[in-house]
């Protein structure tokens, strides 16, 4: 067999055979390694003759859809049409506002450059075509805060994490809606959220915000039913369903309960949504839902009968995979799925009843930022990828790489590497569907913010794929259509007037920084990656062309840096063992001895103030101080708080995703140190808008 050719069905395809690891040390995936993953994206190569069978599809293939049913162009660049359509063929452009334009494609087969953006509708022939037309960039701070400043801050918030009286023991949108009134009370103009993805309803004891269902919905345990339907509502079904002290008990709790949490907040719901139909009149929001339910068209039916059917699998003690399902119930088209959704349409109903109330409580919670004076508002996240066996992998199997899982190879911290356990999007199933799976992710998660940030951003060039069963280090690179990628959030992100934030941390392809910041892709500058040799990079050299940041929800907070408890915490869960727990305290403490010399020299700290909670006010004044157009400070390091949202890694010893802020939500920015630091931080962001 010819490991040449194997090689060259594996380029073919985008799989990087050589890469460079977070040491630049140049890597090789075995041949072994590119027949499972060639296999897993559909093209067999375990014989010399797959091997020739599968280049000849993947030739046929590019040849039949050639460029796609999409194509992306920037604004007044000419798009080169050569090798689908001959030079000087007629053409007819219809703009999205109706507007025709007809003439024909110049001497290289281009059609000529088209300034006004948006999706318009070419015809060539007797092909039909969408061109997305994009701005080369996407707006940046200065420009969402209407010239004036481009110093902004914020905060970032773990929102299961917020605590108020009625919650039923998880955060909702109406404590996010009182932490964001409080916080542009004190300046910040943003306000950073963890993933409100859809998860599964019918298992809440999956609950990590990263692994969701669906990117295109959300998570309906953090809606706060009483900001819509009414504080008399919420109270009668929390009555009527008999979970007063439940939810008490709940409330009561150091670190949420989800399963049970999930379980009493869904019976709520439930009880709402009958009160919503009973007696047999209009409810008052009935005009309202019913809007809300025809502009969700297909992918808010899809995901809602997805819902209704996991629940009803795993009611009757099946599988909650789908790809365990009948073969009947794979495709959400198969008339069986029609026949269940009729059978149990008020099951189907209810949670797009769900879905309805979570997005109006977000929009709500976004109206309330902007009101009080915030100029971006909430920034979403959103997460890399999604559950296999979830809505959004069901209902856009043929943009999905479902037989592969995302993942890091193996680094200097995760020596293993790391698998992820989430699907990735198809780059050739995109291209195929004119890039339809990502725009609607895009738009449902623009929808109610003012910022997205990108998690895992690189995945937008490239992302370390895994086959099913395999370890980490059995994966390899995936090319993804980043220009055509960045293009369309270039786009949407410029249609919903949105900051974007890209996650450029790790391994990270050559260029790839600077191609976001060309594009006003904000990337992130953590303060414990800020070093070169000799220490801690000064205030001058850090980039005003990303945020920065003190932490990130997978690493330790500013005091858990400063007293080595995530080192203490990775020993405790067996991710390390005592020898390398030594020198990483040892290195540890070299680092803050830099970090501690770096303050100093920036007038910020003096040399006999090493206390913790004087280092982390000195490190939240320098945050301020640097360049960066926006400064994000996570409530840990505001409240001075010495835990982590997430422990990365094995093992369930570490309370990922659970803890709560023993405090409620109106007090949480009224504590003497939030008041302190958050003082500082708006203080000196006004001084670093003053430096030339």
């Amino acid at each position: 067999m010819s490991d040449k050719r194997l090689a060259e069905l594996s380029r073919a395809v985008g799989l990087n055979i050589e890469w460079q690891d977070a040491a630049k040390k140049t890597q090789h995936v075995t041949p072994e390694a590119q027949r499972a993953l060639l296999e897993a994206m559909g093209y067999p190569a375990q014989t010399s003759q797959q091997i020739v069978e599968s280049l000849a599809t993947l030739r046929d293939r590019h040849r039949s859809r050639c460029y796609g049913p999409l194509l992306t162009v920037e604004q007044g660049q000419p798009l080169d049409l050569t090798g689908r359509f001959k030079a000087g063929s007629p053409f007819r452009l219809i703009e999205e506002d109706s507007q025709r334009h007809e003439g024909r494609l110049d001497a290289h087969a281009r059609l000529p450059g088209w300034h006004m953006p948006g999706y318009h509708h070419l015809e060539v022939g007797n092909e039909q075509l969408t061109v997305a037309v994009c701005p080369p960039a996407c707006p940046d701070v200065a420009t969402l805060s209407g010239g004036r400043d481009r110093h902004l801050w914020g905060l970032a918030v773990q929102l299961y994490a917020l605590r108020r009286q009625g919650d039923g023991g998880v955060g909702d949108t109406e404590a996010l809606e009182h932490l964001v009134r409080s916080a542009a009370q004190a300046g910040a103009d943003a306000m950073a959220l963890s993933p409100v993805h859809a998860m599964f309803s019918a298992l809440p004891h999956h609950y990590s915000p990263y692994s969701p269902s669906s990117r295109l919905f959300f998570n309906v345990l953090h809606a706060s039913p009483g900001c819509i339907m009414g504080e008399h509502a919420q109270s009668q079904a929390l009555k009527v369903s008999g979970l007063e002290q439940e939810f008490k008990r709940l409330e009561a709790l150091d670190l949420i309960d989800w399963p049970a949490a999930g379980t009493a907040r869904l019976r709520i719901l439930h009880q709402l949504y009958r009160s919503f139909g009973d007696g047999g009149k209009e409810h008052l929001l009935t005009p309202d839902f019913d809007s809300f339910c025809s502009a969700g068209g297909e992918a808010l039916r899809d995901h809602c009968r997805f819902e209704a059917l996991h629940a009803f699998q795993l009611a009757r003690g099946q599988s909650g995979d789908w790809r365990d399902w009948p073969e009947s119930l794979h495709d959400p088209r198969h008339a069986e799925v029609e026949r269940f959704a009729r059978e149990h349409a008020e099951e189907v109903r209810f949670h797009a009843f769900c879905q309805w109330l979570i997005a109006r409580c977000l929009k709500r919670a976004q109206d309330a930022a902007t009101g009080a004076g915030m100029r971006i508002g909430l920034i979403a996240d959103l997460a890399v990828g999604a559950e296999p066996t979830g809505s959004q992998a069901w209902s856009r199997q043929a943009e999905f790489l479902l037989a592969l899982a995302v993942g890091a190879p193996p680094d200097l911290i995760n020596r293993a590497g790391q698998n992820w356990g989430i699907t990735a999007f198809s780059p050739e199933g995109l291209r195929q569907h004119g890039f339809r799976a990502y725009l609607e992710m895009l738009r449902a998660n623009l929808a109610h913010v003012g910022g997205l940030r990108i998690d895992h951003a690189m995945g937008l060039q490239r992302l370390w794929l895994i086959p099913q069963g395999a370890p980490p280090e059995a994966g390899a690179y995936l090319d993804y259509p980043c220009t055509d990628l960045l293009r369309l959030l270039c786009l949407e992100a410029t249609r919903h007037q949105a900051l974007i934030i890209g996650e450029d941390l790790g391994t990270v392809p050559p260029g790839f920084s600077e191609d976001l910041a060309r594009r006003n892709i904000l990337g992130m500058r953590v303060l414990y990656f800020e070093q070169h040799q000799k220490g801690f990079r000064p205030l001058a050299q850090w980039s005003d062309e990303a945020l920065a940041t003190s932490t990130t929800h997978d690493l330790p907070s500013i005091i858990g840096w400063l007293e080595g408890r995530d080192i203490q915490q990775r020993l405790d869960s067996g991710h390390i063992d005592e020898h390398r727990a030594q020198d990483d305290l040892a290195q540890r403490e070299e680092d803050r001895q830099a970090l501690a010399e770096t303050l100093q020299a920036e007038g910020l700290l003096r040399e006999d103030e090493q206390r913790p909670a004087r280092l982390l006010d000195a490190c939240v004044e320098f945050l301020g101080l640097t360049p960066a157009p926006l400064v994000l400070l996570p409530l840990e390091d505001i409240l001075g708080h010495p835990e982590q949202p997430n422990l990365p890694g094995p093992g369930d010893r570490h309370p990922n995703w659970r803890r709560r802020w023993p405090v409620s939500v109106d007090r949480l920015l009224r504590e003497p140190q939030a008041i302190t630091r958050l003082r500082l931080l708006d203080s000196s962001r006004q001084a670093a808008g003053t430096q030339p």
